[in-house]
């Protein structure tokens, strides 16, 4: 891989199995950390029967969305931007369609973005720190700008921008992969014969964590997330990986490692974009209790905030399970602090409403958990890299969605 700013210059862009039913108990165990919960099989029966009769297809597949049972939407094009007679003659090449870059560097957590430039208006969306957009203006104190599926007003003065932004974006960017098919089997090892880690959508983004593969750093890989010698055997063995090390390019997902096939995905110097979020309120009609749409709003003030494996803090540090059982605490409900028990304690639902949690596996056991804010979007607990984040729901194929309430 060449070093990292001199190819984000080269780079170009175009702009379960259900462990159980049971409706939660008041006062469910304490689990201190994140560990797998031992002798779970996590992954849902319909796709693991699929899979062993050889009916998925090979690494594009094309998943149905299990709450809408239509294809998962995967709709990635950036807005048009207008060309300005003050566009420089060059820009650095991100996953931004800009001439004019402005990088939300001077916040905590996030920065809203609102649909008209006034602090009463409406929340349309959120610039998670160091997220990047397009300024098409600035008028009194307020940026009109466009990032990703986001267009608004923020307060200009949380922003670095033009060529201060431009010098910024060597410190704040990453190296990612954009997934270019409608859906994508992530491996364990890097060969097509190991087993499934997961199912990624398409647009998303994963962070890299090595594109030049050497077999001594696979192996660490191996110790590191304790991976089986069945998966090893299954992948074809030391000798098969060392013949697929070029093809595959390692990421991270989420808190762990994992391997994608390079012509499946394109290697991008990126920026975080803005995530639309709306108000989630009660309503008869949807069927959104009070209570779920409480514990939505109380969720997104906590965007940004670290992670921390094993935490259980909103403010000071959690993981993905901790983030979820300290919300519902509030409500006056205990989950345990493990991925995998929570989902054996919350009812599986087909429809996710507001509040609902997302599970998903790693192949071999449930590893993370979201909340559902609605929209499509969930919030999680993900990683150190990016804390408390929002994404889509389908980033990642759920093996289950559970209910706690209503």
């Amino acid at each position: 891989m060449m070093n990292k700013m001199k190819r984000a210059m080269a780079l170009s862009i175009a702009g379960v199995f259900v462990i159980g039913t049971l409706v939660i108990p008041t006062q469910a165990a304490m689990v201190a950390t994140e560990k797998p919960l031992e002798g779970a099989d996590v992954l849902i029966a319909r796709y693991c029967d699929n899979v062993a009769a050889g009916t998925v297809a090979e690494e594009a597949v094309k998943l149905i969305n299990p709450a809408q049972k239509t294809a998962t939407p995967v709709p990635t094009k950036q807005p048009e931007i207008k060309k300005t007679k003050t566009k420089a003659k060059s820009h650095v090449k991100l996953n931004l369609n800009y001439s004019r870059l402005g990088i939300a560097n001077k916040v905590d957590t996030y920065l809203n973005v609102r649909k008209k430039p006034s602090e009463s208006s409406k929340i349309v969306g959120k610039l998670t720190k160091n997220a990047g957009c397009h300024i098409y203006k600035i008028k009194k104190g307020w940026a009109k700008i466009v990032s990703g599926k986001v267009k608004g007003y923020v307060k200009a003065s949380y922003m670095t921008t033009d060529a201060k932004a431009e010098a910024l974006v060597s410190k704040v960017a990453r190296e990612c992969v954009e997934i270019m098919t409608d859906s994508l089997r992530v491996r364990a090892l890097p060969t097509t014969d190991a087993p499934i880690y997961s199912v990624v959508s398409k647009g998303e983004e994963f962070t890299i964590k090595k594109s030049d593969l050497s077999l001594d750093y696979v192996k660490k890989i191996i110790s590191k997330e304790k991976i089986s010698d069945n998966a090893i055997k299954r992948a074809g063995g030391y000798e098969k990986m060392q013949e697929s090390l070029k093809d595959f390019v390692c990421i991270h997902v989420d808190d762990e490692y994992a391997f994608v096939a390079k012509k499946f995905v394109k290697e991008q110097y990126s920026l975080k974009r803005a995530v639309k979020v709306g108000t989630v309120s009660a309503s008869k009609s949807s069927g959104v209790s009070s209570g779920q749409a409480s514990i939505v709003e109380y969720a997104k003030q906590f965007l940004g905030n670290r992670y921390v494996w094993g935490g259980s803090s909103l403010t000071g540090g959690t993981d993905c399970s901790g983030f979820t059982m300290s919300l519902y605490r509030k409500y006056g409900y205990s989950l345990p602090h493990n991925a995998a028990a929570q989902a054996g304690v919350t009812r599986s639902v087909s429809s996710p409403k507001p509040g609902d949690l997302f599970f998903y596996s790693n192949g071999s056991r449930i590893n993370h958990v979201a909340m559902y804010i609605g929209g499509g979007m969930v919030i999680h607990a993900s990683n150190p890299r990016d804390g408390i984040k929002i994404s889509t729901a389908y980033y990642r194929h759920p093996v289950k969605i559970g209910r706690v309430m209503g």
